[in-house]
């Protein structure tokens, strides 16, 4: 196979539209490309046809180099729809369609979006009319029902000349421009574009198959976002660009549906979240997910005990990886065979990393990353359009890791996820690691309040009812971890908030902490006043009853008066009636 990274530079020296029309040559027209969430299976003629047909159509709506946003939901409308834009030049801005309006508008601003792609069937099974009403005060909206029936004899002569004259009939950007744009969440400000262009995108697909090794037979199943960059390039356009075919899902939530669909596809690859693929271990019957021969996670950590019950119940391996939007996403991931516990496995082919010292932490620093898979830049709403990269090219993650001597990646966590208490750090995973070790079945996540004697305290918000602080200190101390790990406060409630993504919304999770604790003093509060005496008692009855008494007493004295007033002689001269219609006149005129 010779040196990765140069495997890795040399062929991502193109065009994502491209690199698909390769594909699509060598695994030949017929071959199944994707399945879409009904059940239907496409070729990859019928995407390249309809993607040159799309293509054709939407030329006419938008200009070359033109940022044309994409809201719909994981499914071939999504992939055709990304395909058709690349293919004319235009740039896929992926929007969350969980997000709100308040933020998609921000990132349509950031990205100089004025153009939205939809689709009517999907607005009105995900009841977002609401939301489209309110992006159209800033965009235009482009439904793919009514692109549709705009197709002329030109569009469907491109369908079927496109495939074999690409040269003639597509766009030719540089590979180092813009290919596709993703958003931040926005929970910790105003969502800001991250602007990744072609050889972004196909280095980290290219960096991937390098670092795990694909079997001929595999069919992957993605039910994850196409407008989270994990969802769009490890599971869309990695299977589809390296001829695998993939089963499309359009929501991860639905834990029930997707066991099932996994078992009638013979799906053998699963992209996932610890979170959801716990879930979906647990509503399925033993052997309904065996055809799994691993699922790859990521977005949030895999616990050991979601590890064990894959094994045990299943038979596959759950591999974890780390990535961030700004790297296309993936950086690091266990390999098949290879995975050590604590760790995400090593960095892939091609990325460089540095670590920044963190005071307060030791063996452990800042991680910064270079490589072919780093971001053009970011886009903001104070500067739209303006692609703002990243400084000699490092991107700074924000993430606290640890490697080891082989390269085995640890990932501490945010560093906006590290409390100080009484000067020492505590990272919130720790927190949500013991709790996840103590009660497996549950959510966890934990969030930072301020605390008047050590500066900030740590709240544990669990979707598990009875959740005794005691038990938490009991086993933390069992197990040599600091008790500052353990947090001050668990607020019980009925559901962890999930983002669209399958992160934890760590913005929910803080409110409710919050609200939680002001609840619990208030509490507290009423138990520890004292018992009321019983001439403290008495008192309080006298008092009750002379104000009954007063209100009484006002009471009839108002009755009294209002009888004076109906039989006294009125006297208040009567309010003057004008003819005058002036007004009425003008506003009919």
């Amino acid at each position: 196979m010779g040196d990765p990274v140069k495997r890795v530079e040399r062929r991502s020296r193109r065009t994502i539209f491209d690199a698909y029309l390769a594909s699509a040559r060598k695994n030949g027209a017929g071959a199944t490309a994707l399945t879409d969430g009904d059940g239907k299976v496409f070729t990859y003629k019928e995407i390249t046809r309809a993607a040159f047909a799309l293509g054709g159509a939407m030329a006419r709506m938008t200009k070359p180099g033109e940022r044309v946003g994409v809201l719909l939901p994981t499914g071939a409308g999504a992939i055709i729809a990304l395909f058709a834009l690349l293919s004319r030049g235009r740039v896929p801005a992926m929007l969350n369609f969980t997000s709100g309006s308040r933020n998609l508008l921000a990132a349509c601003k950031a990205a100089e979006v004025t153009k939205i792609v939809t689709a009517k069937k999907f607005i009105d099974i995900a009841g977002l009319q609401k939301l489209i009403d309110e992006l159209s005060e800033g965009a235009e909206i482009i439904q793919l029902e009514d692109v549709r029936e705009t197709l002329n004899w030109q569009d469907k002569a491109l369908a079927i000349a496109g495939p074999f004259f690409p040269s003639l009939t597509t766009a030719r950007p540089h590979f180092d421009e813009p290919g596709v744009i993703l958003f931040t969440s926005g929970t910790e400000g105003a969502p800001k574009g991250v602007a990744l262009s072609h050889r972004n995108i196909l280095a980290n697909t290219e960096q991937i198959s390098a670092h795990v090794t694909l079997l001929p037979t595999d069919i992957f199943f993605n039910p994850l976002p196409t407008f989270h960059c994990y969802g769009l390039t490890a599971g869309a356009l990695w299977p589809i660009l390296n001829g695998h075919p993939v089963v499309l899902h359009p929501s991860p939530l639905q834990v029930k549906i997707i066991p099932k669909r996994i078992f009638e596809t013979g799906s053998t690859v699963l992209f996932a979240t610890d979170t959801f693929l716990s879930q979906y271990m647990r509503a399925s019957a033993d052997g309904a997910m065996s055809s799994l021969r691993i699922a790859v996670c990521g977005a949030e950590r895999v616990r050991d005990e979601t590890r064990q019950a894959a094994e045990r119940r299943f038979g596959f391996e759950v591999l974890e990886g780390y990535g961030v939007t700004e790297g296309s996403p993936v950086l690091a991931a266990n390999q098949p065979g290879d995975i050590r516990s604590g760790t995400v496995g090593k960095m892939l082919p091609g990325i460089e990393t540095r670590l920044e010292p963190v005071e307060g932490l030791e063996n452990a620093g800042r991680l910064h990353v270079r490589g072919p898979n780093v971001m053009r830049g970011y886009l903001t709403a104070d500067e739209p359009g303006v692609i703002k990269p990243p400084k000699d090219g490092w991107h700074d993650t924000g993430d606290v890791v640890a490697i080891d001597e082989r390269g085995y990646v640890s990932i501490r966590g945010r560093l906006k996820r590290f409390a100080k208490i009484g000067g020492e750090m505590v990272s919130l995973a720790v927190v949500e690691n013991c709790a996840s070790a103590v009660w497996p079945d549950n959510l966890h996540a934990a969030a930072i309040l301020p605390d008047a004697k050590k500066g900030e305290q740590i709240i544990l918000v669990t979707d598990r009812q009875d959740a005794p602080r005691g038990v938490l200190l009991a086993w933390a101390q069992g197990h040599g971890v600091a008790e500052l790990a353990v947090p001050k406060k668990i607020v019980s409630i009925d559901e962890v908030p999930v983002l669209g993504t399958g992160k934890i919304d760590y913005l929910k999770v803080k409110t409710i902490a919050e609200e939680g604790l002001i609840a619990r003093e208030q509490e507290a509060a009423m138990q520890a006043a004292p018992e009321p005496t019983k001439k403290e008692l008495k008192q309080q009855a006298a008092a009750e009853r002379a104000e009954k008494k007063r209100l009484e007493k006002e009471a009839k004295a108002a009755a009294k008066a209002e009888q004076s007033a109906e039989v006294a002689p009125h006297t208040e001269e009567a309010p003057v009636i004008s003819n005058d219609n002036s007004d009425l006149k003008d506003a009919a005129e």
